[in-house]
């Protein structure tokens, strides 16, 4: 079984992410697909294992094996959580439902660390731009205001949105480099400062549901291998 057969027959789950998911879209913008396999049981008792994750096999395609995106998701991975919480889903089955049923289990206050660690490698990687160009790469700065207002909105209420809603347009006025750079740095700055102070009353726990996420996972595992038989 190849990998693009692992993505065409056996995914539970698919969506769009970047700027579609996000409202940021322009006539331009790519189309990034997103999504979630489960490999059959039975792959897995072979010397050779399943691949975590597959590129493709179309353009913009990337998906993770169920394990792997439930691990990655557990340790509060932005991307993945994100892509857990995409308002375009094109493809869900009963497995893949009961995936989506579960991502409040995966969301913490470990998100704060991870969402603001990641910003952090963001923002070095612009200020490298202004320093060797004169100006960032301003797609990358909008994206990275995107991601901050996400992580405090997620640690102010508890819940994960990742459409911008009404900050569409100036996010967009950014993106074509219509707002100072001072002006985008002193919003990062603000935007990880709003997040810090959301952190110690946020109503999210302090840890994610591993026993709940863990049990989804072997019940999927058992059903495939009783679909095997």
């Amino acid at each position: 079984m190849t990998s693009a057969d692992l993505v065409r027959d056996h995914t539970i789950y698919s969506c769009v992410m970047g700027s579609r998911a996000f409202g940021l879209e322009t006539e331009d913008s790519d189309t990034d697909r997103r999504g979630v396999f489960l490999a059959p049981t039975p792959l897995f008792w072979r010397f050779d294992k399943p691949p975590a994750h597959v590129e493709g096999p179309s353009q913009e395609q990337f998906s993770w094996e169920l394990e792997r995106f439930c691990e990655l998701a557990l340790r509060a991975n932005p991307n993945v959580l994100e892509c857990l919480h995409s308002p375009v889903v094109e493809h869900i089955d009963d497995t893949g439902r009961e995936l989506v049923a579960l991502r409040g289990a995966f969301l913490s206050r470990q998100a704060h660390q991870t969402f603001v660690r990641y910003a952090g490698g963001q923002r070095r990687k612009l200020d490298a731009d202004v320093r060797q160009y004169g100006h960032p790469r301003w797609k990358h700065a909008m994206h990275l205001l995107r991601l901050l207002m996400s992580c405090r909105d997620l640690l102010r209420t508890g819940e994960l949105t990742i459409h911008v809603g009404t900050d569409r347009d100036r996010l967009l006025a950014v993106k074509r480099g219509e707002v100072p750079w001072a002006e985008v740095e002193s919003w990062m700055t603000r935007l990880t400062e709003e997040a810090d102070a959301a952190a110690a009353g946020s109503p999210l726990p302090g840890a994610p549901d591993h026993a709940r996420v863990e049990d989804f996972l072997i019940r999927a595992r058992r059903a495939s291998a009783l679909r095997a038989l």
